[in-house]
């Protein structure tokens, strides 16, 4: 069930979690290097634009979230209305991947976001992810376009409410 999903601000309390899930084989498949992505995750804790979160289920945090701003980017993304976001995360615990946690967790996060009036929620994982990919389509998300981004190739996703 959605509602059986937390979602908490990230602390550097959570850092220890994070980096121990960054350095995970089905982790690092699709978020890389884990010591760079450290410190871009524990980096970005304090910055306005960027909403660090761990989700869990029963009490147990499962993984990390990150919900941007992308109103006025000039990213691969393009020209997006105002209030527009973009999220990324990773489910870090493997024994928890493969049981509809990721399209579960995705549609009660942006749902929350369409309910406080966001115009459109964004994503984009890498187009071989077909484990991603399929998690956000069966979140609601629509496939719009392939990009190039400074990470490689990705596919471009758009949720509208």
């Amino acid at each position: 069930m959605a509602s059986d999903y937390i979602f908490r601000a990230m602390t550097a309390a959570d850092l220890p979690l994070v980096q121990r899930w960054l350095a995970l084989p089905h982790v690092m498949e699709w978020w890389g290097e884990p010591e760079e992505q450290y410190a871009l995750l524990s980096g970005d804790l304090h910055e306005p634009s960027m909403d660090q979160f761990i989700f869990s289920t029963a009490g147990r945090p499962l993984g990390y979230l990150q919900c941007y701003d992308l109103a006025g980017s000039t990213t691969a993304f393009g020209q997006q209305p105002r209030g527009t976001r973009g999220i990324d995360l990773f489910i870090g615990e493997l024994n928890m991947i493969g049981r509809g946690h990721g399209s579960a967790l995705i549609r009660c996060f942006v749902d929350e976001l369409f309910q406080n009036g966001l115009p459109r929620v964004m994503t984009d994982p890498d187009p071989a992810n077909g484990r991603g990919v399929r998690a956000y389509q069966k979140a609601g998300f629509q496939k719009d376009r392939a990009i190039q981004t400074s990470d490689g190739p990705a596919l471009l996703m758009v949720r509208n409410p």
